[in-house]
């Protein structure tokens, strides 16, 4: 299995050197639903579908509820997450007031055995550039990234889809869970 990125080349107008530059962010799958997740859950536990239906509800509930009381809440194999809020900082604590907090979020720790995955899973990375045309493509299995010479032909693939459409989040934020900002250097 492998992270699959897309680097569009995107005219970024704004910064210190605006001009065209590779963005890369994941490419986006299509949310697998709840039931998918809970036939599977089943399957690899040996534990019937309606069983581990109500186990996934239970365990939902709960950490709503301590979640949202605030604590870190403990996801068993995945980390712990927590609420928390962005608001304007204020100068005089009678300025002080809920109208100041802007967004209510959530924080999500991954656990050491997360990361450990995730850094030891492949990426491959698909260069696109202004026209949506495939002008590379990039691998990694160690960390490191090199070329892979073994792709053959850089015709786009039409499954790829084309074109530079925004797929940047709010406020700044990469959506659907993207990472990091663009250093134009």
């Amino acid at each position: 299995m492998a992270i699959k990125i897309n680097a569009r080349e995107t005219e970024l107008k704004i910064g210190k050197n605006p001009g065209w530059y590779y963005v890369m962010l994941p490419e986006l799958y299509t949310a697998l639903t709840k039931q998918k997740v809970i036939k599977e859950a089943a399957i690899r536990s040996g534990v019937s579908e309606g069983v581990m239906s109500a186990c996934w509800d239970a365990a939902g509930e709960v950490i709503k509820a301590w979640a949202t009381e605030g604590h870190s809440v403990a996801l068993p194999g995945l980390g712990t997450m927590r609420f928390t809020v962005r608001s304007k900082a204020v100068a005089d604590v009678n300025d002080v007031k809920s109208s100041l907090i802007k967004s209510r979020r959530i924080v999500f720790t991954p656990a050491q055995e997360v990361r450990d995955e995730l850094a030891r899973t492949a990426i491959q990375i698909t260069c696109f550039d202004r026209n949506g045309v495939v002008v590379k493509r990039v691998t990694n299995t160690s960390g490191d990234v090199e070329d892979d010479d073994t792709e053959g032909s850089l015709t786009p693939d039409p499954s790829q889809g084309g074109g530079n459409e925004n797929t940047g989040g709010e406020n700044g934020d990469n959506g659907g869970g993207g990472s990091g900002g663009v250093d134009q250097n």
